[in-house]
Order: structure tokens, then C-alpha cells, then sequence
């Protein structure tokens, strides 16, 4: 079938035959754009235009959505405004869909004194028509709804796009790998609002459009989270907002609750704690309104409770880092499961986008080491860098949250993994990008360079391990085995063995064989997520970190638990051990950090200063003098530097936006990543000499 393209027409769908539309008697266009057909109408702007499925018959006749913008302007002034809008608009729009959770951009034209925009199909189903089909949504599904897509608003909203229709509707969850994705916004809406402002029509859906968009046409980040809270509220009670607006205008708003178990599908309940979130979404003022989707998330994470499982749909991560050779997963302030998970390491680090480069004196072993006490110096920095002596520069290739960062053992390389389900490796002397790693199916939440450079390892939500060959950037080998998502990869000193945690549903450690490929063991004691691995330096002993709150020392020989170290009030989000071995630092979601003997299990101090969670600490050491730092990175969007001697600070380094998910260090002790989520997803800091 061929759809006719005038926008008035009732019955657009004709047989292929035609020449002429059999209802409007229009002339029927075979190919727009001469490779995209027209197949069905998907949905009607009343006149104003169109969207349309069709096949590129360029791509073996692969789907596509056409969006028709159709301006009915006189004169050709107006016309050629519209069509400099439009363009201007696409090319905002084909930014946007860099995001994975954003239609890409394929094409944009004028045909026929039409406009024309061609994106990327989703496969799925929308929310509404999901509702449909299972009922109400439970507390934790709701959730999870939120932390996949506050990141996407965010993305958008930095780039200064409002989407303005935020409803069940236009968030699809995608069959391939269940993560939702945010449709039907860019450049026809925004036309749409220049064109008809003087009507004083308001672009988006009664129930769901905030009161300052309908009275005043005007919207702002704080109107969309307005539109996500109604969501919830649908979803959550089967009730529709658009109805309640009929009948009572904005009242509803203020008493919402009252309709949680009046449904006739599930009708359910919520924590005080969700409830008090979605108040805030749903304020009729604006100032009392949240104000950016960093704000819901972080109530989300701080508030709530941990999700008790990786949810299948999320990620904006707080992760952590362990020693140069490991990597592991915290939870960014849910910034999705990416709310539950850390990822940890020294060497490596998470998500933000960060990489400092400084000087400074670490600390000697032997005035860090626990079995002395009464000589220790008084350690201060070898010189004091000022602030602005960090030059920052950004490293750009990822199109979503980068979740893990790790310096290869010569201090040449950076590995980065992302949501975007590709590793990017970078040259750190000219900051180009070297490979691009692609194979896996979901975010990526780890990595960590072999001992000897030629391996890289990375652990993804979708539940497997893969094995890269560095210099070539192919994949070496695929680890499968775990339940549930694999939060943290960590090699043994000899390079042979490879240790994996992994999330809720699975709760176990595993053990590699890296020769073979083969399983070795199973390490289970953890009653929940397992953030956070790290070998000893003499890789006897493996420690691991988790969401059941623990830390648990194991021998690797015989695989079982030597001792369990507590006394956190949250989650482990990392761990990591000094170069001697006799001392381990854990970071904790109780934005604490606690250093440990792990010979005898005793606690050494507890450092106090962050006023976020603690998603990764790593270990500095200077490869000439042997000296050691202890390097912290927090929600709080900082990174310190400590004297584990002292257990004071010795210095902040204020990152300016972005949570810190993990912090690396180069081998040389020069350089400090560190990862997390913010305006640039990857980022570096080198210091003027």
C-alpha cells in the first residue's frame, strides 16, 4: 500500500496501482525524498501534518518514521521562515540522536511545498499500549521508568530542547533490550509552536502539560519533569490524566493519591519516600517544582532504598574503581541501577567525564603501613598546583553516560565504556581516539586493562564479559556464565585469572581462567549485588564489595571466605587495596570511607568529608619514590586527596557538574580519571608544568 501525503486527506491509504489518490484525488508520491514509501499513517496533526511509516527502499526496504510538517502560511516570506526553522531544528534534532535513547536523525528535505523529516523506527511498544496490556505499574517499576529516563531529559535539556508532550504515548520501550526511549519530539513540535504561537495554540496533552505551558505557551526543563510526574500517575494508577483534566482542571493534582487503589488493573500503593517525589514533579508552581533532572535523581537515589535488583531499563550509573587492574560498578545516584551499581578501582575509573592531571608527594608505605604507629612524618604535598593550573579537554566520541575508565599498565592508553554499549580507546598523548569496541548488547559498566597491555576486559548488563585484543580492537572472547548483569572485572597480578562481580539477581563472584576461557570457581556469600572486586597485589586474596553493606575476603585457593568486614551504614560501592597489600579502602553510599586491615580484620580510620556517596577510591603511588595517596571520587562532585597516614585531607578537586562515579590513576602517579555523568561525558585535566 502507498499513502498519500496530503495532510487534509480522510482515507490516505491507497493500492500501490495508483497514480492518483482514490479519496482527495491527489497526485500520489511513490518515493519522498526518492528512497523513502510512505506505508501508513501513524499518527494525524490535524492538518498540520503528518507521521507516516515508511520503507527505505535504499536499505533493502528497512522501516523508517517520516514526520510531514505541513505550515499552511501565505506568502512566501512566512514559508521561507518556516523552512530556515525546520532546517535549523533538524539540525538540532540530528544532535539529539547521538543519545541511544533518542530516534536518530536520517534525513530532512522539502518536497512538494512540504517538509520532510526521516527518523530512525523503534521497534517496541509504547507505554499506554504496555499499560494496556499487563495493568498498573508497582513502585519499583516506576522507578525504574524514572532513572532511564531523567538521563535522557538531561541530555536534552543541556542542549536547551524542551520536548513539551511527555506522556505514555512518547516513550517506547524497546524490544532488543527493554530500555525506553523518548519519541516525537524536536523539529515539527518546535515549528509547530513558532507557526501557531500567534493562534494561541499550546503545544502538548491536557492532564500532562504543566500549567505555565497551558496558559502561557511557555516551557522550561521543570515543565517536562511536570509531564513525567503525570506519567507516573497513569502508569502507576490507570487513571488518565487528560480525563481528570475535563473534569477538574488542575484539582486532581494536589489530591493524586486518592485514585492509587480506585483502579480497576492492580490497583497499588507507594512508599512515602516515591510519594513525596512525585509531589514535588507535580507541583502546580513552578519555583516549587523540581528544577532539573539531576535534583529528581538524586532524591531517587538518596531517599529510596537501593533497587533490590538491576532494573533492565537504566543506568545514569554511580560507579567505582579498584586497583590499576580493576573495575566495578556503583550505583550512580540511580542515576538508574546505573542507580544500584559503583564501579571501582585505582587505575580505572567510571563515568563522568574526568581525568585530572597533577603532581604531588604521596606518602611512603612504610609511614602508611598499619604495623607502625609511632613514626609516622607529617606528609604534605611535593608542591601545591593552583587550581587554574587544570586545563581541561574534553574527549569526544560517546553519545551517553561513560561508566567506567582505565589506564593501561604503560600509562599510554585510556579505555572508556559506556551506556552507549561501546568501549572507546584513546591515545593520551595526542587524546585521539585509537579503536572504538563494539559487540556488546547493553551498557557496559566495567573495564580493566591486562597486566601486560594486550587484553582488555569489559562486563555489561547484558550479562556477559568480553575479552579485547588492544592492539587490534577485536574481540578476543566472549565469558558467559552470570545471572544478572556483570557490575566489576578485575585481573590477577600474573594476568591469568580474571574475577567478575555481578548484580541482585546473581549476587556471585566468578573466577576465570583467561588462557582457557573456562570457569574456575564460583565465590557466593554475598546476600545481594556485587559492586566491587579487587585482587591483593600478591593475588592471594580477592576482596569484593556489595549492596548487602559488606566487605568479603576471600581466599582464592580455596574459594572461601576468609573474613567479612563491617560496619557501613550503606552500600559498598568500591573497593581497593594499597600496593603493600596491608591495607584496604572501601567507599561506601553512606559517604564514608573506611581503611581496613585486612590481615586482621580491624578497622585503621574512618575518613569523613564527602557530603555524597562514595563511589570510588583508588590508591596513588608515585613510581619513583613508591610514596601513596588515597584518591576518593563522590556524588558530591568532587575528588579528594587524602594522607591515609593521618587521615586528613590534603586537597579538593572541585569538578564544577557532574556526579564522580569512579577515579583511575596512571601508573606514574601523575594523572587522576575520573568518570561520572556531566556536561562533557569524558573529559581531562593536565596540569601546566
Amino acid at each position: 500500500m502507498l499513502c498519500c501525503v496530503n495532510p487534509d486527506c480522510q482515507k490516505p491509504l491507497n493500492p500501490d496501482k495508483n497514480k492518483y489518490c482514490h479519496n482527495c484525488r491527489a497526485e500520489l508520491i511513490p518515493l519522498l525524498g526518492g528512497r523513502y514509501r510512505p506505508t501508513q499513517v501513524l499518527s494525524d496533526e490535524g492538518g498540520f501534518g503528518r507521521t507516516y511509516l515508511a520503507k527505505d527502499v535504499h536499505k533493502l526496504n528497512e522501516c523508517c518514521v517520516v514526520k510531514q510538517f505541513a505550515p499552511k502560511l501565505q506568502g512566501t516570506g512566512p514559508l521561507t521562515k518556516a523552512i530556515e526553522l525546520f532546517k535549523q531544528e533538524a539540525s538540532r534534532l540530528q544532535e539529539l540522536g547521538e543519545h541511544p535513547q533518542i530516534p536518530t536523525l536520517l534525513a530532512y528535505f522539502e518536497q512538494n511545498s512540504y517538509l520532510f523529516l526521516v527518523q530512525q523506527f523503534i521497534d517496541g511498544q509504547n507505554l499506554l499500549k504496555e499499560w494496556e496490556t499487563r495493568g498498573n505499574y508497582n513502585e519499583t517499576e516506576i522507578r525504574e521508568l524514572l532513572l532511564d529516563l531523567l538521563p535522557v531529559l538531561k541530555f536534552i535539556h543541556v542542549r536547551g530542547v524542551i520536548h513539551r508532550d511527555i506522556k505514555p504515548q512518547n516513550i517506547i520501550r524497546r524490544q532488543s533490550d527493554g530500555r525506553l526511549v523518548l519519541i516525537d519530539f524536536g523539529a515539527s513540535k518546535n515549528l509547530t509552536a513558532t507557526v501557531q504561537t500567534k493562534m494561541g495554540t499550546v503545544i502538548g496533552s491536557h492532564g500532562y502539560t504543566p500549567l505555565e505551558q497551558m496558559q502561557d505557551g511557555r516551557a522550561y526543563p521543570t515543565s517536562d519533569l511536570f509531564s513525567l510526574g503525570a506519567t507516573c500517575f497513569h502508569l502507576l494508577t490507570g487513571v488518565r490524566p487528560s480525563q481528570l483534566w475535563i473534569q477538574q482542571g488542575y484539582g486532581w493534582v494536589a489530591s493524586w493519591r486518592q485514585y492509587l487503589n480506585s483502579s480497576g488493573k492492580n490497583g497499588v500503593s507507594v512508599s512515602i519516600e516515591l510519594g513525596e517525589v512525585l509531589d514535588k514533579l507535580l507541583q502546580l508552581d513552578i519555583q516549587k517544582r523540581y528544577q532539573s533532572a539531576d535534583e529528581v535523581i538524586t532524591d531517587l537515589t538518596l531517599r529510596l532504598p537501593p533497587l533490590s535488583s538491576v532494573p533492565p531499563t537504566i543506568l545514569t550509573p554511580t560507579f567505582t574503581s579498584t586497583s590499576a587492574n580493576t573495575a566495578s560498578v556503583s550505583p550512580k545516584p540511580n542515576n538508574n541501577l546505573k542507580s544500584q551499581l559503583l564501579l571501582g578501582s585505582s587505575i580505572l575509573a567510571l563515568g563522568l567525564g574526568g581525568v585530572w592531571y597533577f603532581q604531588t608527594r604521596p606518602h611512603t608505605m612504610s609511614e602508611y603501613s598499619p604495623t607502625i604507629s609511632n613514626s609516622r612524618p607529617t606528609i604534605q604535598p611535593k608542591k601545591n598546583i593552583p587550581e587554574n593550573s587544570f586545563v581541561p579537554k574534553p574527549l569526544k566520541g560517546h553519545s551517553s553516560d561513560v561508566n567506567s575508565v582505565a589506564f593501561s599498565s604503560d600509562g599510554t592508553t585510556l579505555g572508556s565504556a559506556s551506556d552507549d554499549k561501546t568501549i572507546k580507546l584513546w591515545n593520551l598523548a595526542s587524546n585521539q581516539e585509537i579503536h572504538t569496541l563494539e559487540g556488546h548488547s547493553n551498557w557496559i559498566w566495567a573495564v580493566a586493562f591486562s597486566p601486560d597491555n594486550k587484553t582488555l576486559a569489559s562486563g555489561s548488563a547484558d550479562k556477559t564479559i568480553k575479552l579485547w585484543n588492544v592492539e587490534t580492537g577485536k574481540l578476543v572472547r566472549t565469558l558467559e556464565g552470570h545471572t544478572d548483569g556483570v557490575t566489576s572485572v578485575a585481573f590477577s597480578l600474573d594476568g591469568k585469572t580474571l574475577a567478575s562481580g555481578s548484580a541482585s539477581k546473581d549476587k556471585t563472584i566468578k573466577l576465570w581462567n583467561l588462557e582457557t576461557g573456562k570457569l574456575i570457581r564460583t565465590l557466593e556469600g554475598h546476600t545481594n549485588g556485587v559492586a566491587s572486586v579487587a585482587f591483593s597485589p600478591d593475588s592471594k586474596t580477592l576482596a569484593s564489595g556489595s549492596w548487602d553493606k559488606k566487605i568479603q575476603l576471600w581466599n582464592l585457593q580455596t574459594g572461601n571466605s576468609i573474613r567479612s568486614l563491617e560496619g557501613n551504614a550503606g552500600t559498598i560501592l568500591s573497593v581497593a587495596f594499597a600496593p603493600d597489600g596491608l591495607t584496604l579502602a572501601s567507599g561506601s553510599a553512606d559517604k564514608i570511607i573506611k581503611l581496613w586491615n585486612p590481615v586482621t580484620g580491624k578497622l585503621i580510620h574512618t575518613l569523613k568529608g564527602h557530603n555524597d556517596k562514595v563511589n570510588s577510591v583508588a590508591f596513588l603511588r608515585n613510581s619513583t619514590s613508591n610514596d601513596v595517596t588515597l584518591v576518593s571520587g563522590s556524588s558530591d562532585k568532587t575528588i579528594k586527596l587524602w594522607n591515609p597516614v593521618t587521615a586528613k585531607q590534603i586537597r579538593t578537586l572541585e569538578t564544577g557538574s557532574g556526579y564522580i562515579y569512579a577515579v583511575a590513576i596512571s601508573p606514574d602517579g601523575q594523572t587522576i580519571a575520573g568518570g561520572g555523568s556531566g556536561e562533557n561525558i569524558l573529559k581531562i585535566w593536565q596540569t601546566i608544568q
